[in-house]
């Protein structure tokens, strides 16, 4: 009878082990680290992303701010539509930061706060709204691009159409 057992408890092992085994999910690999900070940002370069973001603006008729800044979150350049509100001026500025010094878009911390995530609420410097993009050149992030004046998303579009003027 023991020698029954056993046999049944190796056949378990052996059978189960391996469909248990093909269950688990192998551990997610960290994230990469975020690219390192570069020089700051030319002002002609910054005159470009600003030049996207414009255009696409333009297209769709909202009045923004567009701040583009270097890595430290010092101010590079800025534009102000005739229209766009002058509490705009600050928040394009202020997303830019965010992107720049934390590495990341503004839209990554709106996210997060959305699923729940309210600590990042007490981070310093920290904008949790879309409209703010890291410039990366040559590998290194070089400076951010904010925009304000349109709805967050519409404000993210436009950033985003600043990074692509630049490739």
């Amino acid at each position: 009878m023991r020698s029954y057992l056993s046999g049944l408890a190796f056949a378990t092992v052996l059978f189960v082990a391996p469909v248990y085994a093909q269950q688990q999910a192998a551990p997610a690999a960290p994230p990469a680290p975020p690219p390192g900070y570069g020089a700051p940002i030319s002002l002609e370069d910054a005159k470009k992303a600003a030049a996207g973001a414009e255009a696409e603006m333009k297209k769709n008729n909202w009045n923004l701010v567009i701040a583009v800044v270097g890595p430290s979150g010092d101010l590079v350049y800025l534009q102000k539509a005739d229209l766009a509100a002058v509490a705009s001026v600050t928040v394009a500025h202020e997303k830019a930061k965010t992107s720049a010094t934390f590495r990341a878009p503004t839209k990554a911390f709106m996210d997060r706060l959305a699923n729940g995530e309210t600590y990042l609420l007490r981070l310093p410097g920290a904008t949790p709204v879309a409209g703010g993009l890291p410039i990366v050149m040559g590998g290194k992030v070089v400076g951010a691009i904010g925009i304000s004046g349109a709805s967050a998303l519409q404000d993210h579009q436009a950033a985003q159409a600043g990074i692509d003027a630049l490739k």
